[in-house]
């Protein structure tokens, strides 16, 4: 996955599409994204604070800039996947030559251009038009930091098809881990997530959420020279495993599945199930049927026979 070079974190400035005190609310509710899509958004400058910013106080909002103009749109498979995680971040649509303004606050310079934003603050993800495995990758990763940040809410469901897909609202059932995350505490979510797994080990969900809550509490308190141990003793197995959590956090995936795999092969008896258990378990983090997690259970297979 390539480095978003069209922008750095923090160096858009988003006041101009504040709503000003005291001024008028925009006209109207949330408008669906033409495309379809129960979690996919039509957002204007007029409506940009209530639709994005506030939103995003509860959820990642994903914002793809785009132009009737440009060739080969990405939107079809942005609505899509915005179905698809089912309100794990809410899509907002912008053509930016209806909304100068908008491209003008992002630096636009080529569309099209897709950028979070979590509690207000952006975050760039990719420039250009992307497949669908990879822009799933962007997600994944956004999805990942927003844990990390404690922003685990979920977007609700937006024009006429909210009705349609209101049986699919979050489960309640994960609300009690879901609620400790945001709180910052994750040992307490940790418990909650367990518990559910006592109930119903084949809880794919609530496994995910685990393997999430505890990839982010191992990666709190990172000791300064863990590279350099790594680096130096291939068979430190603690120093192999904290650098490819952190590797799996910054977005380095084929990184960190590579290490452990190697250290796996590197290693024997209790260390090496201890090795395996671990990547196991950030196969869960990234998610099943990534293609990233499909190749490394291929090679840890052939690693470990």
């Amino acid at each position: 996955m390539s480095q978003s070079n069209f922008s750095r974190p923090g160096a858009v400035d988003l006041s101009s599409l504040r709503k000003p005190a005291g001024g008028a609310p925009a006209a109207g509710g949330a408008q669906a994204a033409a495309g379809g899509g129960a979690y996919a958004l039509e957002v204007t400058e007029a409506n940009f604070q209530s639709d994005v910013i506030e939103r995003s106080l509860q959820a990642p909002v994903v914002v793809e800039l785009w132009s009737p103009r440009a060739q080969g749109g990405l939107g079809d498979v942005m609505i899509k996947l915005s179905t698809e995680y089912a309100g794990k971040f809410l899509l907002a649509r912008i053509d930016v030559d209806a909304n100068p303004q908008v491209a003008q606050a992002f630096g636009v310079q080529a569309v099209p251009v897709v950028i979070a934003i979590l509690r207000g603050q952006p975050v760039p993800l990719f420039q250009g038009v992307l497949g669908e495995a990879e822009v799933r990758q962007y997600l994944d990763q956004l999805l990942t930091v927003a844990v990390a940040n404690g922003i685990t809410g979920r977007a609700e469901p937006v024009g006429a098809v909210a009705e349609a897909v209101a049986e699919d609202a979050p489960n309640p059932r994960y609300e009690k881990a879901e609620n400790a995350v945001g709180a910052g505490d994750l040992d307490g979510a940790i418990a909650a997530y367990e518990e559910l797994l006592q109930e119903t080990p084949n809880d794919a969900e609530a496994r995910s959420g685990l393997a999430r809550v505890q990839l982010v509490k191992r990666t709190q308190d990172v000791p300064a020279d863990v590279r350099t141990r790594a680096a130096d003793n291939p068979a430190d197995v603690e120093a192999q495993l904290l650098v490819a959590d952190v590797d799996l956090m910054g977005g380095h995936v084929d990184d960190a599945f590579a290490r452990l795999i190697s250290t796996v092969q590197a290693t024997s008896g209790d260390e090496r199930n201890a090795v395996r258990l671990h990547l196991l378990e950030l196969f869960e983090v990234v998610g099943a049927d990534d293609d990233r997690v499909v190749k490394a259970r291929r090679r840890l297979m052939a690693a470990l026979f």
